[in-house]
Protein backbone atom coordinates (compact mmCIF):
# COMPACT_ATOMS: atom_id res chain seq x y z
CA UNK A 1 0.00 0.00 0.00
CA UNK A 2 1.32 3.60 -1.06
CA UNK A 3 0.66 5.62 1.46
CA UNK A 4 1.05 9.51 1.48
CA UNK A 5 2.60 12.11 4.22
CA UNK A 6 1.43 15.31 5.27
CA UNK A 7 3.76 17.70 7.00
CA UNK A 8 2.59 18.54 10.57
CA UNK A 9 5.22 21.00 11.90
CA UNK A 10 8.42 22.99 11.26
CA UNK A 11 10.79 24.79 13.31
CA UNK A 12 13.30 24.07 16.16
CA UNK A 13 15.08 20.84 16.32
CA UNK A 14 14.28 21.00 20.16
CA UNK A 15 10.19 21.25 19.51
CA UNK A 16 10.51 18.99 16.43
CA UNK A 17 12.50 16.30 18.58
CA UNK A 18 9.61 16.90 21.50
CA UNK A 19 7.13 16.08 19.38
CA UNK A 20 8.82 12.85 17.76
CA UNK A 21 9.04 11.57 21.07
CA UNK A 22 5.14 12.13 22.07
CA UNK A 23 4.20 10.63 18.45
CA UNK A 24 6.56 7.63 19.17
CA UNK A 25 5.38 7.24 22.46
CA UNK A 26 1.63 6.16 20.75
CA UNK A 27 2.84 4.26 18.25
CA UNK A 28 3.15 6.78 15.39
CA UNK A 29 6.48 6.88 13.05
CA UNK A 30 7.28 9.89 12.09
CA UNK A 31 9.45 11.28 9.09
CA UNK A 32 12.30 14.19 10.38
CA UNK A 33 13.06 16.14 7.20
CA UNK A 34 16.77 18.21 8.49
CA UNK A 35 17.02 21.20 6.07
CA UNK A 36 20.08 21.88 7.79
CA UNK A 37 21.60 18.37 7.18
CA UNK A 38 20.36 18.21 3.93
CA UNK A 39 21.62 21.28 2.89
CA UNK A 40 25.21 20.57 4.36
CA UNK A 41 25.73 17.36 2.66
CA UNK A 42 24.62 18.52 -0.48
CA UNK A 43 27.41 21.36 0.58
CA UNK A 44 25.09 24.04 1.15
CA UNK A 45 24.64 26.43 4.12
CA UNK A 46 21.42 27.26 5.94
CA UNK A 47 19.90 30.04 6.96
CA UNK A 48 18.31 28.23 9.71
CA UNK A 49 20.11 25.92 11.88
CA UNK A 50 18.40 23.53 13.40
CA UNK A 51 15.57 23.38 11.53
CA UNK A 52 12.94 20.53 11.28
CA UNK A 53 9.79 19.36 9.35
CA UNK A 54 7.99 16.29 10.89
CA UNK A 55 5.55 14.56 8.27
CA UNK A 56 3.44 11.64 8.94
CA UNK A 57 1.24 9.20 6.73
CA UNK A 58 -2.41 10.11 6.13
CA UNK A 59 -3.22 7.23 8.38
CA UNK A 60 -1.82 8.44 11.38
CA UNK A 61 -3.00 12.00 10.86
CA UNK A 62 -5.96 12.75 12.83
CA UNK A 63 -3.78 11.11 15.99
CA UNK A 64 -0.66 13.36 15.35
CA UNK A 65 -2.57 16.97 14.95
CA UNK A 66 -3.80 16.69 19.02
CA UNK A 67 -0.39 16.06 19.84
CA UNK A 68 1.58 18.62 18.10
CA UNK A 69 -0.70 21.50 19.14
CA UNK A 70 -0.77 20.34 22.88
CA UNK A 71 3.16 20.50 22.71
CA UNK A 72 3.17 23.56 20.73
CA UNK A 73 0.72 25.12 22.98
CA UNK A 74 2.09 23.74 26.12
CA UNK A 75 5.50 25.64 24.83
CA UNK A 76 3.82 28.72 24.59
CA UNK A 77 2.13 29.00 28.13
Amino acid sequence: MDSSYQKIYTGSFIIAQLIVDKLEAVGISPIVKDETESGRLAGFGSSIPGYQEIFVSDDELDAAVPIVESVTAELQS
